[in-house]
């Protein structure tokens, strides 16, 4: 029960699959490029796949150290915790601080690790007190198996979908909170100092996945007319540890979603422009059919667009992002560090609960 003039005291536990059991989340994050994948991957003999497993568990790493880091004006978090499949229920089993408030925060589609447990785990921790918050990403309401069976234990979501599937919301508990709210970005905020004199570059930020033949052709005409000022990097992605490093450039362009055709990705977006904007970098990204919440960011001045196949609108935003000041770029650093990160949207959630 809140006391008045008493802080909420929250617990939150980070459920993800690359940790084992229980344990601290500020010690996993620590940790996290220490950890042998080998044992972890079905072929450790492939380096390709061992490098894709590098970036993922690094990836949900930085969630965890993003989460273990929550702060919100009224609420006192308590030291965070981390989770893989084998110490859930030990979430339930532990014991309590006075007045600790309970928190299990999944993301993606890991609840679907839990195979057909999902739904029979989620209902004991709720039965043990253990509050719900699973932030989506995508469109876990239609394509997660396990999202009918989480759903009637979840205390808020964070979806993608608009709307959520049918079926899935009328699953959802009365007293669930649902926030419409994609991608952002997994930084811990300010942790990458703001670059005051950056190389006058633009770097495109993409993958071997969305290497497509349209994507292409704008990397070679952008070579045409930049030349030395636009380098691109279409890896898998970029660690986690490298992209401090990319505050060197002043501008990044964006790639929009991974199935920009589909009806289900025409409001998205990968996660690059947020901890682009974090790092201090201005994204320029290509719109989408329907606009979403990276066109309100445009209309912001938070980031720069344009149409789908337009090379001359491309080289446009990418002269205008080049062309920033450091008044504005420091706009664009402060917003989404305060706004855009996992952590600042994870604890407001919460917070409103």
């Amino acid at each position: 029960m809140d006391v008045p003039g008493r802080a909420r005291r929250v617990r939150i536990c980070y459920f993800n699959t690359w940790a084992d059991g229980l344990e601290d989340a500020a010690g996993y994050a620590a940790r996290v490029p220490a950890i042998d994948l080998k044992p972890r991957v079905s072929n450790p003999a492939d380096a390709g796949l061992l490098a894709k497993a590098r970036l993922d568990c690094d990836w949900y790493g930085e969630n965890t150290r993003c989460l273990a880091a929550l702060s919100h004006p009224g609420t006192e978090f308590l030291p965070a915790w981390v989770s893989g499949p084998a110490g859930l229920l030990d979430l339930a089993r532990a014991p309590r601080e006075p007045g600790e408030e309970r928190w299990l925060l999944t993301m993606a589609h890991q609840p679907q690790a839990l195979g057909p447990l999902a739904g029979r785990v989620f209902a004991l921790l709720s039965v043990s007190g253990v509050r719900h918050l699973f932030y989506a990403f995508d469109e876990a309401s239609r394509f997660m198996p396990c999202f009918t069976e989480i759903a009637p234990h979840l205390d808020v979501l964070i979806h993608d979908e608009s709307p959520l599937d049918e079926q899935g919301r009328a699953l959802l508990k009365a007293g669930c909170r649902t926030h419409h709210r994609s991608w952002v970005a997994n930084v811990v905020p300010f942790s990458v100092p703001f670059n005051e004199a950056p190389e006058e570059r633009v770097l495109f930020l993409g993958s071997q996945l969305g290497l497509t033949a349209h994507r292409q052709r704008q990397i070679q005409f952008l070579r045409s007319k930049l030349k030395d000022r636009f380098l691109a990097v279409h890896d898998h992605s970029v660690p986690v540890a490298d992209r401090p490093g990319l505050s060197r450039f002043k501008a990044g362009l964006c790639p929009e979603g991974r199935k920009f055709a589909t009806p289900g990705m025409a409001r998205t977006h990968t996660d690059r422009p947020f901890w682009s904007g974090c790092c201090g970098i201005v994204p320029v990204s290509e719109d989408s059919s329907l606009g979403g919440r990276l066109e309100e960011l445009h209309r912001e001045g938070l980031v720069l667009r344009y149409g789908h196949g337009d090379l001359p609108g491309l080289l446009a935003a990418c002269e205008r992002a080049l062309a920033t000041t450091p008044a504005e770029r420091r706009r664009i650093y402060e917003h989404f560090n305060r706004g855009e990160t996992v952590g600042s949207v994870v604890a407001g959630a919460i917070c409103a609960a």
